[in-house]
């Protein structure tokens, strides 16, 4: 499997909400350096996997719009839309942010990420 293609599966197939999936996806060593609204977030194994939590917790549904991606060596880039439906109202989907993201690959896992968001209009 291209590189590429492993981080559009994760992201296509909503992989932030399995804890399985994410174990599988990351490495153990990850970081992801986030700028957000909120500011700088840096994310380890463990915080990843808490937030994987907190979005099963928090939404019905998650679907993830691609818009770019590229492969450049062991480097991958991709720009993305999520959509959520909530537990209170899941037939209605709502645009939750708009990312840019560069993720280094090792061992066939997401090691290192650089990600900015910000909130969909």
């Amino acid at each position: 499997m291209e590189l590429k293609e492993l981080v559009a599966k994760f992201y296509q197939s909503s992989g932030i909400l399995s804890k399985a999936y994410c174990e599988e996806v990351f490495h153990e060593d990850v970081i992801l350096e986030w700028h957000s609204t909120k500011g700088l977030i840096t994310l380890d194994f463990t915080d990843i996997l808490a937030l994987s939590k907190d979005l099963r917790q928090s939404y019905f549904a998650l679907r993830t719009e691609i818009t770019q991606l590229f492969q450049d060596g062991n480097h991958v880039t991709i720009c993305y839309s999520h959509y959520v439906r909530t537990l209170e109202n899941p037939d209605e989907e709502l645009p939750l942010a708009d990312f840019f993201a560069i993720w280094e690959i090792k061992d066939e896992k997401m090691i290192r990420g650089y990600q900015m968001s910000q909130l969909s209009e």
